[in-house]
């Protein structure tokens, strides 16, 4: 990967990998967008969540993004968006898995076609798996330290944090699985898989930029 020209990074992680972390800190190092599940969700309810809604604002504007990734410096909250959170947390009822697959492919094509950009999560490296310079990551961790993340950070018992963390597991993968065909656990998709037990976010971030170097 060539950072001198424009880039995609892709962060695909288990919960509780501390990868969405990493991929913040390296588009920090980088000097870069970072774009997590915030920002796409936001993105998505503001533009109606359809892909026909996409296409019509593609058709009115060639940068149909532009003007509203030159006003995040830095990247809005969803509340800053004027957003309602609650959007940030569930999809519309009456939209398809299918057609929020396709209008999230079009958001982050949007919004790599704008520059250099760190994705987390978000199928991106099967969207962007044919981009010329691009790197995809996997972070993974063991379950049992995965579990001890997620309940120091949201506060939970061990019993509900090991359900949350099964329960996304197999939310996530049935998602990829539907949507792409694949597995977020083949291999084969990423450029670099990374054991994240033992290691900090900076440290996992130190090796992704060494791999690069």
């Amino acid at each position: 990967m060539n950072l001198k020209e424009p880039f995609v990074i892709t962060i695909s992680r288990e919960i509780g990998s501390g990868g969405r972390t990493v991929g913040r800190i390296l588009a920090e190092r980088l000097q870069t967008r970072y774009c997590d599940k915030d920002l796409i969700e936001a993105l998505k309810s503001k533009f109606n969540l359809t892909v026909s809604a996409i296409e019509k604002l593609k058709g009115e504007k060639k940068n149909w993004l532009a003007g509203f990734i030159k006003s995040m410096a830095p990247i809005p909250s969803a509340r800053e968006l004027c957003v309602d959170p609650k959007f940030t947390q569930e999809f519309r009822m009456d939209v398809t898995t299918d057609e929020i697959y396709q209008a999230e492919t079009e958001i982050l094509k949007g919004l790599a076609e704008e520059g250099s950009c760190v994705i987390a999560g978000r199928s991106g490296f099967f969207v962007f798996k044919d981009h010329p310079n691009r790197l995809n990551v996997f972070i993974t961790a063991p379950e049992a330290s995965r579990i001890r993340r997620v309940m120091k950070k949201q506060g939970l018992a061990e019993k509900t944090a090991t359900a949350l963390v099964k329960d996304i597991d197999q939310t996530r993968e049935n998602y990829i699985q539907r949507c792409t065909g694949t597995s977020r656990y083949d291999a084969r998709n990423y450029d670099l898989v990374i054991n994240a037990d033992g290691h900090t976010e900076e440290q996992i971030a130190d090796l992704i930029l060494a791999y690069i170097g």
